[in-house]
């Protein structure tokens, strides 16, 4: 990476917040009004400084004050304009994806290749948000295209549907780009305005997303408008942003106790639209008749795909006890396989760094407990010091592991089968011996984001769509790759009944119930007396 200090070079400025069509620089330390200093490194090589900036609580009422600003022209405008831009945008996304690959790669530690796939989904988001097809298509706009009906000779009803106003999106480091954009091009293409606070992991990232919504609103014309803003910093920033009275809704990614701190802090907003996508801890069920080719492939890249850091990660698989002893062996072997090393490396290379020095400890510290609860450790997960001068050395590399429980249970306190979601390349495994035991391990947490089954019994496929307690139910493919074409959103600790997707115009949109009278049909109800004289 070359470039100044604490500037990527994939980045056309250094560290900044955009407020009202502006980049503002970020105040060095010391200065005042300055919040906390917001380092980003690259995780492979943590010598590296990718971004680094002094956040600005002052920035966030400027920012909401600027979205709301830019708001009724916004708003107001014809849908094809606010179209355009988004098209515009799409366009811009697909010229500069090569840069965003790069930063992806060197902010997150994700490898190249799917650093690549993740910058590809920003111009797709546009395509599908955007898709009005009548037959076949799967875009969010025919659900908020409104109708009319006749309810009388000389009256029609009508539902037509308006922005929430200003929206405060706060995105995740572990898709940086991908999900922030599954809320703001829906929220933009609705007529609201935006401010995003990226995550204090990724701030780069945020911060070219930023750039690539600006470049695109000013080649359309929207120049000097708060429309998008970008407001970089740490759980303060985000704090004061969601209890901002001008916020209209927030739309959130993370995990579920920084979303419980959000609801607490809206608790007196009953009016504000609150869509939160949190985590997972997403079960596989295997059942005697699987293709256990197909099951071990599929458990293994799920678990461990970003490092084990999507919310829809395999963190469990319950497993029939008939096949488990072919299984389980398989699931190890391939999980110890995995080419752990550089994300830029010149040969294939599935898994990079973890994001940070203490997730990396947190995954170690929770393996030591859980086998300290009578866990048994399969493949151990450790950290990864490779020698001086590899390409592993002094990266937060750790390596998968994979551990047997006797079983899953609901609750935080209980064995090293509680229900905690530990994000990084940890995976439990339990043995049951019905379909009934099955299901019910399936279903032992308070999240509910996916569920996989791996069977090719079409009555036990038929009970497990009915009974499983997700958002996400997959049959014979893993938990990890959702489909933007479809709704994404879990139940419980994983979400609020707000999926996104290609549902994600629903919360970025609200429906108006209208009747509209052409005639003098005022209707004189019983017991009510009006006489026209009245009116001379």
């Amino acid at each position: 990476m070359s470039g100044a200090p604490g500037r990527h070079p994939s980045l056309t400025r250094a560290g900044a917040d955009l407020i009202g069509g502006e980049w503002v620089e970020l105040v060095p330390a010391g200065s005042g009004g300055a919040g906390g200093l917001i380092t980003s490194r690259n995780p492979a090589h943590p010598d590296r400084v990718v971004w680094s900036g002094q956040s600005r609580p002052d920035h966030v009422p400027a920012a909401v004050q600027a979205a709301r600003h830019a708001l009724p022209a916004w708003a107001s405008a014809p849908a094809e304009k606010r179209f355009a831009v988004l098209r515009r945008f799409a366009q811009v996304c697909k010229a500069r994806a090569g840069e965003m690959a790069d930063l992806i790669c060197d902010e997150t530690g994700k490898v190249l290749w799917e650093a690549r796939a993740e910058a590809g989904l920003l111009s797709s988001k546009v395509d599908i948000t955007l898709d009005q097809t009548e037959v076949g298509g799967v875009g969010g706009l025919r659900r908020v295209a409104g109708y009319e009906l006749k309810l009388a000779d000389t009256r029609a009803g009508r539902c037509w549907f308006r922005p929430h106003g200003v929206m405060a999106v706060i995105g995740p480091f572990n898709f940086p780009a991908h999900l922030p954009n599954g809320h703001i091009v829906p929220a933009l293409a609705m007529g609201n305005t935006v401010v995003f606070k990226p995550s204090d992991k990724a701030p780069g990232v945020g911060q070219l997303l930023g750039e690539l919504f600006q470049e695109a609103l000013e080649a359309e014309g929207w120049r000097d408008a708060g429309i998008m803003n970008v407001v970089q910093g740490g759980a303060d920033i985000a704090a004061r942003l969601v209890t901002d009275d001008g916020i209209d809704g927030i739309l959130f990614t993370g995990s579920w106790p920084v979303g419980r701190k959000i609801l607490e802090a809206n608790l007196d907003r009953p009016g504000r639209i609150v869509a939160l996508e949190m985590g997972g801890n997403n079960a596989a069920v295997v059942m005697p008749d699987a293709d256990l080719r197909q099951v071990a492939i599929e458990i293994v890249r799920c678990a461990f795909n970003t490092t084990g850091q999507r919310c829809t990660c395999t963190r469990r698989v319950v497993l029939h006890e008939a096949v488990a002893a072919r299984l389980i062996p398989a699931i190890c072997k391939a999980a110890a396989s995995l080419i752990v090393g550089d994300p830029r490396a010149g040969h294939p290379v599935f898994m990079g760094p973890i994001i940070s020095e203490a997730a990396r400890a947190s995954v170690l510290r929770t393996q030591a407990e859980w086998a300290r609860r009578a866990g048994d450790v399969l493949v151990e997960s450790s950290a990864m010091e490779g020698p001086e001068g590899s390409e592993t050395a002094g990266g937060w590399y750790v390596t998968p592991g994979v551990m047997r429980v006797d079983r899953f249970a609901p609750d935080e306190q209980g064995g090293a089968g509680c229900d905690v979601e530990v994000f990084g390349p940890l995976l439990r495994l339990c043995v049951v011996r019905s379909a009934d035991e099955a299901i019910e391990q399936c279903n032992a947490t308070r999240y509910g984001l996916v569920a996989s089954i791996f069977t090719h019994d079409e009555t036990l496929i038929r009970r497990f769509l009915f009974e499983a307690r997700a958002g996400c139910i997959n049959v014979n493919t893993g938990t990890a790759g959702a489909s933007s074409k479809l709704p994404f959103g879990g139940l419980g600790l994983s979400g609020n009944h707000r999926p996104a997707g290609s549902f994600s115009p629903d919360y970025c949109a609200y429906p108006v119930a209208g009747m509209i009278e052409t005639g003098p049909a005022a209707t004189i109800a019983e017991g009510m007396r009006f006489e026209d004289a009245w009116l001379r």
